[in-house]
């Protein structure tokens, strides 16, 4: 049996019960020592010497310090008070309810508050254990760790609450922002196979994909992306999800982390934090901790000092891979394993991915297809995709977008006629654009509705410059008053960026362009729906087109005033002067430049200039020139080129290129309006007498353009209908991968 000597002896600061008044006393008038030192309660304050003239002073300095040590004593009791209810078994009630009534106080006092209690801690730790008490003081340290977790996890879910809360849809009216919760719709998202690179243009997935939709695939939500599958009894640690440009990605990780900022999914999560490669890009020179650069990204870890962040369940989302200019070199960076070694971030990125640093740590990294390989595929335990809206949900879409439901309706049913634009409006981004230009011609113009891309982003161009100067010059939308400059230095930035695969861009890019850095922010003011300035950390500057069609769309407009302003090809090699002269001879200028055009596009081996290339050709056609009329010297279209144009188009589907590049040069037709190809094998269909007749290679991509255009579902092919050859099996490859099941 102890006695009370084992007991710890609480500290004691004062003897005896003094009243405040006769402490005064005693502390102004107590005696001085010859020295000049006086003694308060037995600690030693240097004040004036015995032959100090300055008696008020004198006193007002031992009041200082009186108040010093009363708001010390009360500071250090209260965390004494505090140290107990941690160590109390009896009260972790008492604990929890104590750190959510926390005072409020403003930033700078909370930093000073902070250090003030971590010293009080680091004394009392000291204490106990020269006190031989080591249990109680690790119990102590390892509780206020806690709480301190807890603190930050409380201000993190705030901040990302506040960040998160708001969506960009081109440009929220002032005042009024676009509260996600208010307008999201839960995409469509499939477990995606391996995460292998996929060469076809974006557009072309899409055409596949929507196909599929109606198949008995798992959708999964975005919160439950780390829950295995119905049968899967692996756990998962780093997911990729891929999904092309404006298919609802980022808005999907938007969703993820304000529902767990605001309590309602993945509770088991204690932080979360977000890492857009397009501002890691800036870091990539610097040399960090792992712990640096959460700190980089996360005051609220930084204010904390959290470091052992294995003790806890965390997940990283690394949003945007395609955009990512790190070389992301998983075989010859070095392993690091250690959460304090300083490197570089692309060996910090590496190593977090292949699970040396952190391995406890869930991690969901998305991308556009085409970059889905940079990810070594023993690095993803899952791989999903974002399908985008599905045929409800487009209609869904635009019911919520328009209160006048009879305008809903004549969109819908006037985008349900085309083809290209109801397969295009999977893509959430171009419903807005569709939605934005349908309005406005069937409110305020005569026109004929667009009824191809090209013709669609002609209009939307148009539109927004009417809207710029309505808005900044006071003019009315009558007369083709554009703003050449911008256009052709956004066009000029949107090609060189688009040839080299850059979707984010920097200073360095603006630049290169001829945009003057300082005044980047008035191009994203004149064309705020399709240009813009994002600010990083620290007021690091990034650009980007709200879209990429939009890039590609501006890039083939360039491309097109260039030559027909200017009489320059941007898109034909360096040759002798007397290749040249022949060339010119031989073709009509415009011709050439669409022939190289076609050539360009067809040599890519990612497909990025495919839908460039139908815009390029689309500008050829004078209905669309109309709507430029303000940025051109003159029109250019002859039927005599455009004969041309589609004979060369039509040599290269002969030529059989692949699948995918023969049904983009079909859009190409398309945008030229030529149709010959398609209703010559659409008589044959309606014959019934294609599987008898040897078709020729460009019947062939016909075939497969029309049956993967066409309206109707492709339950099951019956390939028996067509061809029951091998070689035609291989040429009508495409509509199988496209289709349920083949016969």
């Amino acid at each position: 049996m102890k006695s009370d000597r084992s007991m710890i002896q609480p500290l004691q600061f004062r003897e005896g019960d003094f009243s405040t008044e006769q402490r005064r006393c005693n502390l102004i008038f107590c005696p001085q020592k010859p020295t000049g030192e006086i003694r308060v309660r037995g600690s030693q304050w240097s004040v004036f010497p015995e032959s100090s003239n300055r008696p008020g002073l004198y006193i007002q300095c031992m009041w200082s310090c009186y108040l010093l040590e009363e708001n010390i004593m009360t500071f250090v009791k209260n965390e004494l008070k505090m140290f107990k209810r941690i160590l109390s078994p009896e009260l972790p009630e008492g604990f929890e309810s104590q750190k959510q009534d926390e005072e409020v106080v403003d930033s700078e006092d909370e930093k000073q508050e902070s250090s003030a209690r971590e010293g009080a801690l680091k004394i009392t730790l000291h204490v106990l254990r020269k006190m031989n008490q080591k249990e109680l003081a690790d119990t102590l340290e390892k509780s206020k760790s806690y709480e301190l977790a807890v603190i930050c996890q409380r201000e993190l879910k705030s901040n990302l609450k506040n960040k998160f809360q708001c969506v960009f849809e081109g440009i929220a009216k002032q005042g009024n922002p676009t509260l996600l919760n208010n307008i999201y719709t839960e995409l469509y998202i499939t477990e995606g196979g391996t995460g292998e690179v996929n060469n076809e243009h974006e557009l072309r997935q899409i055409e596949t994909t929507t196909r599929k939709q109606a198949r008995p695939e798992t959708a999964i939500k975005c919160n439950d992306i780390f829950k295995p599958l119905t049968g899967q009894d692996k756990l998962i640690r780093t997911v990729l999800t891929k999904g092309v440009a404006g298919i609802g990605k980022t808005v999907s990780v938007q969703k993820f982390i304000l529902d767990w900022a605001e309590g309602k999914a993945n509770q088991d999560v204690q932080f979360v934090f977000s890492f857009p490669f397009r501002e890691l890009n800036l870091m990539k020179e610097k040399k960090h901790t792992l712990i640096e650069l959460l700190n980089h990204f996360s005051m609220e870890t930084k204010e904390s000092r959290i470091s052992n962040y294995n003790k806890y369940k965390v997940l990283f989302i690394f949003d945007g891979l395609d955009e990512c200019r790190l070389p992301l070199d998983f075989q010859n960076n070095k392993i690091c394993c250690d959460v304090t070694e300083s490197t570089s971030v692309d060996v910090l990125l590496t190593n977090l991915i292949k699970g040396n640093l952190l391995p406890s740590a869930l991690l969901w990294i998305t991308t556009r297809p085409a970059a889905a390989n940079k990810i070594p595929s023993g690095c993803v335990d899952q791989v999903t995709e974002v399908r985008g809206f599905n045929d409800p949900q487009k209609e869904e879409y635009f019911r919520k977008r328009f209160s006048d439901q009879g305008l809903a309706s004549r969109i819908l049913s006037h985008i349900k006629t085309s083809r290209s634009l109801h397969i295009m409006c999977h893509i959430p981004v171009f419903c807005w654009i569709s939605a934005i230009v349908l309005e406005h011609v069937l409110k305020h113009t005569r026109e004929e509705m667009p009824k191809t891309l090209t013709e669609m982003y002609t209009h939307l161009v148009e539109f927004h410059n009417k809207q710029k100067n309505e808005k900044y010059l006071g003019k009315e939308e009558t007369g083709p008053d554009w703003n050449k400059e911008s256009i052709l230095s956004l066009g000029k930035l949107a090609f060189q960026q688009l040839v080299k695969g850059n979707l984010i861009f920097y200073e360095e890019d603006l630049k290169m362009a001829q945009i003057d850095v300082n005044e980047a922010s008035v191009y994203s003011g004149l064309c705020t729906q399709l240009f813009k300035e994002e600010c990083g950390l620290y007021q690091n500057k990034m650009y980007c087109f709200v879209h990429l069609s939009i890039q590609e769309f501006l890039a083939a407009v360039y491309v097109f005033l260039s030559f027909n302003n200017n009489n320059g090809n941007l898109l034909a090699k360096p040759q002798s002067m007397s290749w040249k002269l022949s060339a010119l001879f031989r073709n009509k200028p415009e011709v050439t430049v669409y022939k190289s055009a076609v050539d360009k596009a067809l040599q890519s081996e990612t497909g990025n200039l495919d839908l460039f290339l139908r815009f390029l050709l689309g500008l050829s056609m004078e209905s669309n020139q109309k709507h430029l009329r303000g940025l051109l010297k003159k029109t250019r279209s002859s039927s005599q080129s455009h004969e041309e144009t589609v004979k060369y188009i039509k040599e290269k589907i002969r030529e059989n290129p692949s699948p995918e590049k023969c049904i983009n040069l079909f859009h190409c037709l398309n945008e030229l309006n030529d149709h010959s190809l398609v209703e010559e094998i659409q008589r044959y269909l309606r014959s019934g007498s294609v599987s008898s007749e040897e078709l020729l290679p460009a019947q062939w991509s016909a075939l497969v353009f029309v049956l993967l255009t066409s309206e109707k579902e492709l339950d099951v092919f019956d390939l028996r209908k067509y061809s029951r050859s091998q070689e035609g099996l291989l040429r009508l490859l495409p509509v199988v991968k496209a289709s349920r099941a083949a016969l």
